[in-house]
């Protein structure tokens, strides 16, 4: 009597970058919406926050540096620094020696206001990717870094 043969078991079907790709942009799409709302509940814009949280790490900072930290160019940022000191977050110093740029600080509204939106961001990370297990975080942190290094080469290879 014969039996029937049983399938193999081929393994794990192979992952498809470009449906990762998807997902993590989905990802972003996703987290950056519901950082979003939490910081738009403290009075706070995406880009506002980047600015302010910038700041926070590094003041002092020119506009074009600002920029080039935010991967925005300096018109982005001049129309986004100017609301940003009317609304007494920012403020601008002269650079002596420099009659063209000015450097930027916060004012005290203004670094309180960049840590409610840390706090925010904190909170939120702490909720979703910080339930992870550490060696899975270890584990991600290095696939983004070298995901990064590869866009890095591959920006500096050029097309």
């Amino acid at each position: 009597m014969s039996r029937p043969h049983a399938k193999e078991d081929p393994g794990p079907e192979p992952v498809d970058p470009l449906r990762v790709w998807f997902r993590f942009i989905r990802l972003n799409r996703r987290v950056t919406a519901a950082v979003g709302a939490e910081l738009r509940e403290i009075g706070l814009s995406i880009p506002q926050f980047d600015v302010l949280s910038t700041l926070t790490e590094r003041e002092g900072l020119t506009q074009q540096e600002l920029a080039a930290r935010l991967y925005v160019t300096k018109g982005n940022v001049s129309g986004l620094i100017d609301r940003l000191v009317e609304a007494g977050l920012v403020e601008r110093r002269a650079i002596p020696g420099d009659r063209r740029s000015h450097a930027l600080h916060l004012t005290p509204a203004g670094s309180a206001l960049a840590s409610r939106g840390i706090e925010a961001q904190e909170a939120y990370v702490a909720r979703t990717l910080g339930r992870l297990a550490p060696e899975d975080i270890a584990a991600f942190e290095r696939l983004v870094l070298e995901w990064r290094d590869l866009a890095r080469a591959d920006a500096s290879d050029g097309p």
